[in-house]
């Protein structure tokens, strides 16, 4: 049976993707940080809702339309509207992320 914790990247120069599940109208990835952060200035700005979740490691992200970061720690989830620009600002190292579109 797969597990969300095997085989986690733990390259610190690179984040991986791996896609889970993918329907008409909706994918989930799981998503392994390794200290990666969006480029400065780089916002997301996305045409489908995002949920998701912090499963393992540390996480900040900044909304362009509040004034502070948001930290994340295991167990904290998210839904981000269509075009609600973010960032992320802060990842520890096997920092495994579940991200559910829905589009």
């Amino acid at each position: 049976m797969p597990n969300l914790f095997d085989t986690l990247a733990t390259d610190p120069t690179r984040e991986t993707f791996d896609e889970l599940l993918s329907r008409p109208g909706v994918r989930i990835e799981r998503i392994v940080s390794n200290g990666q952060v969006s480029p400065d200035g780089f916002y997301y700005d996305q045409d489908e809702t995002e949920w998701v979740a912090l499963l393992s490691g540390h996480a900040r992200l900044h909304f362009a339309d509040e004034a502070i970061e948001r930290e994340l720690k295991p167990g904290d989830y998210l839904t981000i509207a269509p075009h609600r620009r973010h960032r992320v600002t802060f990842t520890a190292p096997a920092t495994v992320w579940l991200a559910v579109w829905l589009g």
